[in-house]
């Protein structure tokens, strides 16, 4: 059996018009910006941000205790969250920022409670400068990968299309970051990077073979489509494996769990379910909306003979 069904994408691509294929895309983007304006209104920024963006502690120890004990412990200081840590009876408790006097009585608290304690503290200052950082990479990808689309198709409908699907992965996996609990770290700031680049993989792609190939638009599209949906369905599967493995002390006891990897993972998850319905939902009606309005596609096609004149 195909992995991709070439009959479906052949009845999906003659069946649905450009207005039908954006429903779908809109509706995901509106909840999408929903979700990080509330999270805005209540946090003050679009996702929780870890402690690398905010300060604060992080302190790593054994007990038979569960996270949600620990919650209440430690509820009267400022608690980010608590949590499992790499199995064999290890928790992690995060704080954000604390007076001293408030520091002294949690390091105080865990010395006289439990054993094997790591403390790990981050100051504000830092934090502020890596904030301003990630947020500067953020926008210089997304000003970067329009520079490079608009070059290599010199249109502007087009280019717009491919920032847009872009845009709009990046804003799904952030939304469900912040509906899952996963807080902005360095490690979720290169997942959120990374999902840029599988975006625009993809559209380049789509746009490439739409404007630069001969051919009817339908099997044009269907091709594309073959082609790409391949790619990240094979991209998911080795998501969704790196995701178990990761996560592997809830299946297998003797396992590691390995908590950067699997948040890396599950955004990355998020985004490319997002890169689905955006490329080959709102840059397909697009760009066949585009091309069948008599968008000049000979000139970009045909090259030149040697010794033609212009």
């Amino acid at each position: 059996m195909d992995l991709i069904n070439e009959k479906a994408i052949e009845a999906y691509v003659k069946n649905f018009n450009f207005k039908q294929m954006l429903i779908v895309p809109a509706i995901l983007l509106l909840i999408s910006l929903s979700i990080l304006a509330y999270t805005t209104i209540t946090t003050g920024t679009p996702i929780e941000l870890g402690m690398e963006f905010k300060g604060g502690t992080a302190i790593v120890f054994d007990s038979d205790k569960t996270p949600d004990q620990l919650k209440a412990e430690f509820q009267a200081y400022p608690l980010i969250q608590a949590r499992e840590y790499g199995g064999s009876g290890r928790k992690l408790i995060q704080f954000g920022p604390m007076k001293e006097s408030e520091m002294n009585e949690v390091t105080r608290r865990i010395n006289s409670e439990y054993t094997n304690i790591e403390i790990r503290q981050m100051g504000e200052v830092v934090s502020q400068s890596l904030q301003g950082q990630a947020v500067q990479a953020v926008i210089f990808s997304f000003i970067g990968m329009a520079l490079v689309v608009f070059i290599i198709f010199r249109t502007f409908i087009p280019s717009i299309a491919v920032v847009v699907s872009a845009f709009a992965d990046i804003a799904f996996a952030a939304a469900m970051m912040d509906v899952f609990g996963i807080v902005l770290s360095l490690g979720t700031v290169a997942a959120l990077l990374m999902l840029i680049g599988y975006s625009v993989d993809t559209d380049i792609l789509l746009t490439t073979r739409l404007l630069k190939r001969k051919g009817e638009l339908g099997d044009k599209i269907k091709d594309a489509m073959k082609t790409g949906l391949t790619m990240t369905t094979t991209t998911l599967a080795a998501l969704v494996a790196l995701f178990l493995v990761s996560s592997g002390s809830y299946l297998v006891s003797t396992f590691t769990r390995i908590d950067i990897i699997r948040d890396i993972s599950v955004v990355l998850i998020f985004g490319l379910i997002a890169d689905i319905i955006n490329t080959w939902m709102t840059n397909v009606g697009i760009l066949k909306w585009y091309i069948e309005r008599g968008t000049p596609e000979k000139r970009i096609e045909k090259p030149k003979r040697k010794g033609q004149r212009a």
